[in-house]
């Protein structure tokens, strides 16, 4: 089992799409056993891969989950799409940050991760944006960092500085596929920025990846052919070769 976070220090970079894509594109084109771990508070994710809430009864709070008084399994859901399968996001993830800030075990968040190997190929989690205790322990936890960042001075800046919160792990800390999304070429900026770094994959902006939250499914499934598609396509195939070196 690989495990990856895609992760961003700044907000409103088009974090949760891209690990849509990802989730997707890994169980399909990939053919893995994949979970998407969603542990944003604000549940994006699940509202992108859920047509509907489990009823009250059979639903388990994710932070039991976090903290042992819950199997991990018993919050693993299908979704309607082959290999794919969701760790779900719930309202008391809100106090994680805190919890795994106050626990004793620095590695519990890996021991959730080998916990799930048996199950999955690939899990890619969905992380809120920020430094937090969260990050801190998912950092020595994940094979990979999967960063997004539009190409913009604050993305520089953001990139410099998760830079150090990495060099301070040392050893311990994944490597780092970074890409460039939500891309307007017709943007001088963003074509500088673009060309300066011609090694990052490029997710375009594009209006089928805004009507994701309307049409709750990822772009392979409702615009197959089109530019950003096939991009999310390119950088599955880059972070799986990472994820293979790792």
């Amino acid at each position: 089992m690989k495990s990856l976070a895609v992760f961003s220090l700044k907000g409103g970079v088009g974090k949760t799409t891209a690990a849509v894509n990802l989730a997707h594109a890994a169980a399909t084109s990939g053919g893995r056993r994949t979970l998407l771990w969603d542990l944003d508070s604000q549940g994006a994710a699940t509202l992108l891969l859920r047509a509907a809430p489990p009823p009250p009864a059979a639903r388990v709070k994710a932070r039991a989950v976090l903290a042992g008084d819950a199997p991990l399994e018993a919050l693993v859901e299908p979704t309607a799409f082959p290999n794919l399968s969701l760790l779900p996001a719930d309202r008391s993830l809100r106090r994680l940050e805190a919890d795994l800030a106050a626990a004793a075990e620095p590695k519990a968040m890996r021991r959730h991760l080998k916990a799930l190997g048996p199950r999955f190929d690939r899990i890619i989690l969905d992380v809120p944006p920020g430094r937090s205790a969260l990050a801190d322990r998912l950092f020595r936890a994940v094979d990979l960092l999967v960063v997004p960042a539009i190409p913009a001075p604050l993305s520089a800046a953001a990139e410099a500085a998760l830079a150090g919160e990495l060099a301070r792990l040392g050893a311990d800390a994944p490597p780092v596929l970074a890409f460039w999304n939500m891309v307007d070429r017709r943007r001088g900026l963003h074509r500088r920025l673009v060309e300066a770094a011609p090694e990052r994959p490029v997710i375009p902006a594009a209006a089928v990846v805004e009507a994701m939250a309307e049409t709750r499914a990822p772009l392979a499934v409702t615009a197959p052919g089109s530019p950003a598609a096939r991009a999310f396509a390119r950088l599955w195939s880059a972070v799986e070769m990472a994820l293979l070196r790792a």
